[in-house]
């Protein structure tokens, strides 16, 4: 069986690429098709097979500053070959899903969220007053155009798989389509406690820095309440944050796998600020047995047990977060709870469960699943 894998871009290692890191493991050697990829920025499992990008690679700044494209994404994606396969497996929080594919073609999507760019989070990308006329008009125009194109795009899906039951209820509202829902793998042999190494007081957030992460919050409630916190991650927001960041704030930029770990298992707690289609890293931090503070909407809702592995916030303001820190304080965890809620993340659960979703999307087309890898 010919299958390829599609992705929208491979610039870094984050949720949804471990995601794709899972699918070439079950399909070893499919070619993979991405507007963008910065060799060296994923795994050693996804740089081993074929990678295949789009013009966009080759456009002025297309490797660093892809993002200035996105009204193009569509037709970037839509000039994929994918004549011949059998099986197209598409790994889409943006555009990938919108490849098109010929007769005899099954498409499954696992879809991490419909395009956040033009749905929920087109006011923290391009609202608020941020950029005058033309520019505001021409962006309001390009949202439009894109929102349509994502509709439009979405019916040549044959079968929805969501990453949560959050974004599922998402793809039912935007795209009129119904999902099955398999949550994201965790690591669970790497992402585990370290009995030997001593909590510190200091509280960590683990982030892309962009708007809608809301990382902000975070920083501000630290400032306030005179915490310690470690920030890892980068991003467009990085120096706007740097500079209303009180004397207790630090920022490492992205770390190393041990580095991580290592944060991970010496914080007092993970703040998870934004609302997330699903979220992996409150799940790595609990495998370590580290406790949560989470705005209580979206994904974390799926996963964090309030007042045992953790505590939600329920308005996305300071004052919100600054009262759950309190209350987090107040309280103290188990942390094989939260390492028992984790293993329930499995990436042996993941595999099964998309092995189950493109059998049936497979059978719906009378073709025969193929043989899994091992």
């Amino acid at each position: 069986m010919r299958v390829a894998l599609v992705h929208d871009w491979l610039t870094g290692m984050r949720g949804g690429e471990k995601c794709l890191e899972a699918f070439c493991t079950l399909f070893p050697g499919a070619p993979i098709h991405t507007l963008v990829h910065r060799p060296g920025s994923v795994s050693p499992t996804i740089e081993s097979h074929p990678i295949r990008t789009s013009f966009i690679q080759r456009a002025p700044g297309g490797r660093t500053r892809y993002q200035r494209y996105l009204p193009i994404y569509p037709l970037a994606i839509e000039r994929f070959d994918l004549r011949g396969y059998d099986l197209v497996l598409s790994s889409s929080h943006a555009v990938a899903k919108g490849v098109v594919v010929h007769p005899g073609t099954v498409h499954v999507c696992y879809c991490h969220t419909p395009m956040r760019y033009v749905w929920l989070a087109y006011e923290d990308y391009f609202g608020g007053g941020r950029y005058r006329f033309p520019v505001s008009w021409a962006l309001t125009a390009a949202a439009t155009w894109l929102r349509t194109w994502d509709v439009v795009s979405a019916q040549r899906v044959d079968r929805f798989v969501a990453n949560s039951h959050n974004v599922a209820r998402r793809i039912r509202r935007y795209y009129g389509r119904e999902a099955a829902v398999v949550h994201p793998p965790l690591e669970t042999d790497l992402f585990i406690p370290d009995p030997g190494v001593a909590r510190e007081d200091f509280y960590l957030v683990v982030s892309a820095l962009v708007p809608y992460k809301r990382v902000d919050l975070a920083i501000e409630a630290a400032r306030i309440l005179g915490r310690r916190l470690v920030v890892i991650g980068s991003g467009v927001e990085r120096r706007r944050l740097a500079r209303s960041a009180g004397p207790g704030v630090e920022f490492r930029g992205w770390v190393t796998q041990e580095e991580l770990l290592a944060a991970l298992r010496r914080a007092r707690g993970l703040i998870f600020p934004g609302e997330e289609d699903f979220g992996i890293v409150p799940l790595e931090a609990l495998a370590c047995g580290t406790p949560v503070i989470a705005y209580g909407a979206g994904g974390a809702l799926e996963t964090i047990a309030d007042g045992r592995t953790g505590v939600f916030f329920g308005e996305p303001t300071v004052e919100s977060l600054t009262a759950a820190l309190r209350r987090f304080e107040s309280l103290r965890f188990a942390a094989h709870e939260g390492r028992d809620r984790a293993l329930e993340f499995s990436r042996e659960h993941f595999l099964g469960r998309i092995r189950e979703e493109i059998a049936a999307a497979l059978a719906g087309a009378g073709r025969e699943a193929p043989e899994w890898a091992t």
